[in-house]
């Protein structure tokens, strides 16, 4: 049985063999020496008075009751995480270096005013910035390159420990040049009546989970398979194809408000579809009272222009939405 003076940087080499796989990577990631975390599990072990993996597996795998002292673990940093955050106001307030990933449009539209809510009400907070397409997010968040990440709910993050709070919705636009077909045709414009064009979309054409991204979606919905000539994250990248002559594009509400759309019509689509954003963590990674504050200050900003509450914008699935300290 475990003793209440059990260390806790045992559990901390313990969860990084966990979540690495290795105990090598495990020393890498907790900065430690690899003799050290193999002698805080071992330590760990003792106590426990049972095997924690099953070192006979490469990557090495928890034991049953590894699997359950994981989650319990996990708990008891999580409570030392937030008390030491409840703890922040006594000792003037948040401080420190936090990074906060972000796509294109969102950083364009919301990150400017977010910044300057946090140099006036969190001045001791640093933000860095790293802008990412949104799959390549998910990887820095995981990874630890950021610490908070925006991007839109679908496609919902791959890894399980990542959960979100749900911030904005807003709807899918058409774009296309002034001289088109299209311009002869009222709002909103048909999913049918845009799929009989040249289609330019967000996302690359060589990935595979761009297909979930939500013009896909909507496509798929009104039983239309889109293939686009073309793809980009890039807002305006996307609008000077459109300009060139490449096709129509289909793309979020927000892409278009910070683009330069001169030349460009910009019209509205059947349906409710569109996209919804959230902001994202890693559970499995302790959240200190700078990222904790930032992430208080995100969920709590004014909506970026034009968009709408999250609820009000349908056909996206995450089911980890949830509030930050779930």
């Amino acid at each position: 049985m475990l003793r209440t003076d059990t260390r806790l940087e045992w559990f901390v080499s313990f969860l990084g063999v966990v979540d690495t796989g290795s105990f090598v990577a495990a020393a890498e990631a907790t900065h430690r020496s690899q003799p050290r975390v193999s002698m805080h599990v071992a330590a760990l072990e003792r106590e426990v008075g049972l095997p924690l993996f099953d070192r006979r597996k490469r990557p090495v795998e928890l034991t049953e009751a590894g699997a359950v002292l994981a989650v319990h673990a996990r708990a008891v940093l999580r409570e030392l995480e937030a008390a030491e955050a409840a703890m922040a106001p006594w000792r003037g307030g948040a401080r420190g270096v936090v990074t906060l990933g972000c796509y294109p449009s969102a950083s364009a539209a919301f990150i400017p005013t977010l910044l300057r809510d946090v140099s006036r009400t969190i001045p001791d907070v640093r933000v860095v910035l790293v802008e990412r397409a949104t799959l390549e997010l998910d990887h820095a968040l995981t990874t630890g390159e950021v610490d908070i990440c925006l991007r839109p709910m679908s496609p919902p993050p791959a890894a399980p420990s990542v959960v979100g709070h749900p911030l904005w919705g807003e709807p899918l636009v058409v774009l296309h040049p002034t001289a088109h077909p299209l311009a002869e045709l009222p709002d909103p414009l048909t999913v049918a009546a845009v799929a009989a064009h040249p289609l330019i979309s967000i996302g690359r054409l060589d990935d595979a989970q761009s297909s979930e991204f939500e013009v896909y979606r909507l496509f798929r919905k009104h039983n239309f398979e889109l293939e686009p000539v073309q793809a980009t994250n890039q807002p305006q990248t996307l609008v000077e194809m459109i300009r060139a002559g490449l096709g129509v594009g289909v793309t979020n509400w927000l892409a278009v408000h910070i683009a330069d759309t001169a030349g460009v019509q910009v019209r509205r689509i059947e349906g409710n579809c569109g996209r919804r954003v959230a902001a994202y963590r890693d559970m499995s990674r302790p959240m200190n009272p700078a990222a904790r504050s930032l992430l208080e200050r995100i969920i709590h900003a004014p909506r970026p222009p034009g968009t709408r509450p999250p609820e009000a914008v349908t056909d996206t699935t995450d089911p980890r939405a949830a509030a930050p300290d779930d």
